[in-house]
């Protein structure tokens, strides 16, 4: 199971220790924080502990007007489960209670000054995408006109210049040899890099090239969602056929089914500008057209 530490957490969102700084090394493995207001007033029914709890200006309040006696045992029965962490929001103040028993029960209690909402919305988007479930794969993953594809094919088919073909036509490269696939839901597989190759390229015959310095900012993205996955395959006689419509295949990744192509390479075929085309067919079948369907319906009202 994937995890982070608190210290992380901390550090990523430059968040102020309150209590518990030497026991920031405690791990989060759960991709959702929760706001422990029902669980103030004793209701543990669906109490997820393991999880990052949020403390807003509602239960923050609703402790402040407690009676010490009322505010220690709501606190105690929360605390005693011993979460990751406290993450007050807000900036707000008069926590002293609450730094006495993270202290004791060696929990962090950090602080933003982010409101509420604000912060559950970047938090969560971080977590999820930190502990998200991911594999390696080896390829290329690109983002053609604001589509992520992902381009295999044996070593040395011809990937990475395809790639480069596509970054100087105004595509974007996001990972080179190694692409790191996350699995953010059941329907979404995140492509990014490994930070080892972030910006790479690799061509043959002319090595590494660093596509930020050679084209620009504009010629690199960190991640991107991928909708397609291209295979490069070498050319065979009569192996594709030239259909209407062809029967849509997939290819899985972790339980999560993206549209497969198979393109064979041969001297003189624009693989660049093939790839562009798969590209925005998938983005107008998401928009409900079919070049086949509109031809068949003008052959349908022609021989009308």
């Amino acid at each position: 199971m994937k995890s982070i530490t608190v210290k992380q957490l901390q550090k990523r969102f430059n968040l102020e220790i309150l209590a518990g700084e030497e026991h920031m090394d405690r791990e989060i493995t759960r991709p959702r924080a929760h706001r422990p207001g029902l669980e103030f007033v004793g209701y543990f029914d669906f109490f997820p502990m393991n999880r990052v709890q949020v403390l807003g200006r509602k239960e923050i309040n609703y402790l402040h007007k407690q009676t010490e006696e009322e505010r220690n045992l709501h606190i105690g029965n929360v605390v005693k489960y011993h979460p990751p962490c406290f993450i007050v929001t807000a900036n707000q103040e008069g926590l002293k209670y609450l730094m006495i028993y993270c202290q004791q029960e060696g929990i962090p209690l950090l602080r933003t000054g982010d409101t509420t909402t604000e912060f559950l919305g970047k938090l969560d988007a971080y977590l999820t995408q930190a502990l998200a479930p991911e594999i390696a794969v080896h390829g290329v993953c690109v983002n053609v006109s604001g589509i992520g594809v992902l381009l295999r094919g044996k070593s040395g088919i011809g990937k990475s210049e395809t790639a480069h073909t596509l970054i100087r036509r105004g595509h974007r490269l996001v990972a080179d040899d190694i692409v790191v696939m996350k699995k953010l839901s059941s329907q979404t597989i995140l492509g990014t890099h490994n930070e080892t190759t972030r910006e790479f390229l690799a061509l043959r015959s002319i090595g590494l090239i660093n596509v930020v310095r050679l084209y620009g900012r504009k010629a690199f993205q960190d991640e991107t969602r991928i909708v397609l996955d291209i295979e490069l395959s070498p050319w065979q006689d009569k192996a594709l056929n030239n259909d209407l419509e062809l029967e849509p295949k997939t290819t899985e990744y972790m339980g999560v089914r993206i549209p497969h192509i198979e393109i064979q390479l041969q001297p003189g075929r624009d693989v660049a500008g093939m790839i562009e085309a798969a590209a925005n067919s998938w983005y107008l079948k998401q928009q409900g057209y079919s070049a086949a369907e509109e031809f068949m319906k003008r052959i349908e009202g022609e021989m009308k």
